[in-house]
């Protein structure tokens, strides 16, 4: 744990809930109703907002909120030439993953501008300098379920979508970043095209290169605050074995902490980040719980390797209810740290 951190720091996963006026006026943009001026002040606005939540809840870590990209990876995907993209079979009714961006690999994958983390990075810390920062980005697993390999094959596939995720990653430590985060919901997506064993290699090759502190959530999706398969960690634990990161990012609190005591082995290789925030349920946990919560972590993790997280990303909450989420996360590790001395 970096030594100017405290005991248990807290962190965000990555995405916030935007603030009303946010979306009202991205929509706005959206239409073409904004000039580029108005559009760069509206998202410096808004992370301004999503910053100074963190800093007034006391979070120690901060992130931008993903405020830029919508649900975290489908805007990313216009960053990438080589794509046909295929209409979804359903628009109706009640948003969901059937209702996501697909697409159809044409020609190699390539993002020739990037992702546009750097850009985020770099107006993070202009927002919110000598604070410390990570910077999260889509793995390559996420990228792949949401393309169809077709006549390239899934071989020349992956090896497209892990260059061009380590080039993001090597940018972003180019730029200063010390801790950097992938994001994995394809880990556990039912349709993975490729084997857990197979899986683990494709991130860890996203990750070579890198001499700074990296990070996987590993996530069983929250589109709309509802999951996507098989929550089960312990049928992932072969592959969760083989990473080559610093640090595991894991829900429990919408499982019930279920299966902690796997973090016993786990944490004798890795750091542990440990989601004790429900984000896909309005109900806000009383500090109380959370230190009950952070206490059953603690009972497999050493102290010095634990941080304290949500489940996932707050963007399927109302903005009230993620500040006050945040609010009793910090306030939750408070009470422990004053019972660990």
């Amino acid at each position: 744990m970096p030594e100017d951190l405290p005991l248990l720091p807290t962190v965000g996963v990555g995405s916030y809930a935007a603030p009303g006026w946010f979306v009202a006026t991205w929509r706005l943009a959206r239409k073409g109703e904004l000039g580029p001026h108005d559009v760069d002040e509206l998202f410096n606005d808004a992370i301004q907002v999503v910053i100074n939540d963190q800093v007034e809840t006391g979070v120690d870590i901060l992130t931008d909120g993903e405020l830029r990209r919508q649900r975290f990876v489908y805007e990313m995907f216009d960053k990438l030439d080589g794509l046909e993209r295929v209409n979804p079979r359903r628009r109706l009714g009640i948003g969901g993953y059937d209702m996501a961006p697909h697409f159809i690999a044409r020609d190699m994958i390539t993002a020739p501008n990037g992702l546009g983390a750097v850009d985020e990075f770099l107006a993070l810390q202009q927002l919110a300098p000598d604070k410390p920062l990570k910077l999260a980005i889509p793995g390559p697993l996420t990228f792949l379920i949401g393309i169809d390999p077709a006549d390239r094959g899934l071989d020349a596939v992956t090896t497209d979508l892990i260059a061009l995720v380590r080039d993001e990653l090597l940018a972003l430590q180019e730029a200063g970043c010390t801790y950097v985060q992938i994001d994995e919901p394809g880990l556990t997506e039912p349709s993975r095209p490729l084997s857990l064993e197979d899986s683990a290699a494709t991130m860890n090759a996203s990750l070579e290169g890198l001499t700074i502190r990296t990070a996987v959530h590993i996530c069983f999706g929250n589109n709309a605050g509802r999951p996507m398969g098989d929550r089960r960690m312990g049928v992932l634990r072969d592959a969760i074995e083989r990473l080559g990161c610093s640090q595991l990012l894991l829900e429990f609190a919408n499982r019930e902490m279920a299966e902690v005591d796997m973090l016993k082995d786990l944490s004798n290789t890795f750091e542990i980040a440990a989601g004790v925030i429900d984000v896909k349920n309005f109900y806000v946990e009383p500090p109380e719980l959370v230190a009950e919560r952070i206490g059953q972590v603690l009972e497999a993790v050493p102290a010095e390797k634990l941080t304290v997280t949500a489940d996932c990303g707050f963007s399927a909450l109302p903005r009230y209810i993620a500040r006050q989420k945040l609010a009793t996360m910090v306030e939750g590790t408070r009470l422990v740290r004053g019972r660990l001395g």
